[in-house]
């Protein structure tokens, strides 16, 4: 998948995931916010290639919790303006 394929993928699950913040995600242009675009579609993903798997159990909680953190850095990030200004600094 192409780079800006994920960006655009991450952005539209986030946007489902996320429906409090649907409007500013589908608006968000910034690169940071790209860039959590990318990597939260990258970390779903890996999660769903290997979900279901016993041997990959602790992996897949891995994943699971890098998702939830990118999704709560993200709500962090575009309620609180300050916030954004320190995580791109």
């Amino acid at each position: 998948m192409a780079r800006s394929s994920r960006r655009e993928a991450g952005r539209r699950r986030l946007a489902m995931r996320l429906p409090q913040m649907r409007k500013l995600i589908m608006e968000a242009r910034d690169p940071w916010q790209l860039e959590l675009f990318e990597a939260y579609q990258t970390a779903v993903a890996a999660r769903d290639s290997i979900r279901g798997r016993s041997s990959h159990a602790n992996l897949v909680r891995e994943y699971d919790e890098t998702c939830h953190e990118i999704e709560q850095h993200l709500i962090r990030a575009m309620s609180e303006p300050s916030y954004a200004q320190i995580s791109k600094g």
